[in-house]
């Protein structure tokens, strides 16, 4: 049989072939956070304020520190590992690594090429994804697609981020904000396509002033008052999106996780939303703001509590650097 008659057979049973239309569900979650906890009294002496003062103006009292030789990839490794133990699914079963970082190890390569040789992914392609605070959601929605349309069949979607390494420590703007930590998820198909649902993902490169790091010096500055105003109004609407595109109510969602960039921006959404406050994450307090690490990290710690439960309705949304944001409802184990 020629080359040309074999192609033809291949395409001609492809065509006999059905499609079946399959979901991404969130099979489990991983978090690999820092040892060295800094708590407030060291930040404030150093910036002459007080305690008191970075927790009312941020929510935190303390975060995770990653020491000089810690690297970002190995806490990233560990976050994968404990999810794929978690969903059941071996490192040699993934086809798909993504890695939401700003902060990675070296300009090149990639962070995910080297969590899925650490993995033992050997048959998965890999690379990362740059949406500042958004990467996790921008992740999601990138192995979500691989997963529907059939491309792949296991997918880890990672948010890591070491935000010390590019934070001014004289800085009282950002030095008492940004942390360190990874967390991870593993998504696998489902037979129920709402699992993983619309994911609404937003841009506005006119606020980019507003959280930058630039090349030369390599620290973050940002704009406080600006900020914070875009991330309330962002989130907001970008939560009344997914739900809307989910054909969910707000009082249908079970658990609101944010992005965990300050204390006083969860308040403001969830005063504006009118949301319960017992169904919003808000575990600030003790990790400080990670980037793209806070929603794995947040999920990791809400199912550690026991507020995260089969079948339960969960919104994800994040607001970044830009400006990017990002939001979906999944329902919580539905393979």
């Amino acid at each position: 049989m020629t080359a040309i008659a074999q192609a033809d057979e291949v395409l001609a049973d492809a065509a006999v072939a059905t499609p079946v239309r399959v979901g991404a569900a969130i099979a489990a979650v991983g978090s690999s956070i820092p040892a060295t906890v800094v708590h407030n009294a060291v930040i404030a002496e150093r910036l002459g304020v007080s305690d008191e003062w970075i927790t009312r103006r941020t929510g935190i009292q303390s975060r995770r520190i990653a020491a000089p030789t810690e690297r970002l990839t190995t806490h990233a490794t560990r976050a994968a590992a404990s999810a794929l133990e978690h969903a059941g699914v071996s490192a040699r079963s993934v086809d798909l690594v993504l890695v939401a970082t700003t902060t990675a190890d070296e300009i090149l390569p990639n962070a995910a090429p080297l969590v899925a040789h650490e993995l033992g992914a050997t048959r998965a392609g890999a690379f990362d994804i740059g949406a500042a605070c958004t990467g996790f959601v921008s992740a999601l929605a990138v192995g979500t697609a691989q997963i529907e349309t059939g491309r792949a069949r296991a997918a880890v979607v990672i948010g890591a981020d070491f935000m010390s390494r590019i934070t001014d420590r004289t800085d009282r703007s950002t030095a008492a904000v940004f942390a360190d930590g990874a967390g991870a998820v593993v998504l696998t198909p489902t037979a129920y396509p709402g699992a993983v649902g619309p994911i609404i993902l937003g841009a506005d490169g006119a606020g980019a002033e507003h959280i930058y790091v630039g090349r030369d010096e390599a620290l973050i500055h940002m704009r406080g008052h600006e900020t914070f105003r875009e991330a309330v109004a962002r989130l907001s609407l970008a939560t009344m999106q997914a739900v809307r595109a989910a054909r969910v109510r707000l009082d249908q969602i079970d658990l609101f996780v944010y992005h965990q960039a300050n204390g006083r921006i969860l308040s403001a959404v969830g005063e504006r939303l009118e949301l319960p406050a017992d169904r919003v994450v808000d575990c600030i307090g003790e990790y400080g703001n990670t980037s793209a690490a806070t929603l794995p990290l947040a999920l990791a710690h809400a199912e550690g509590e026991g507020r995260l439960k089969q079948g339960d309705r969960v919104l994800l949304a994040a607001f970044g650097a830009g400006f990017t944001w990002g939001a979906t409802v999944v329902r919580w184990g539905a393979q």
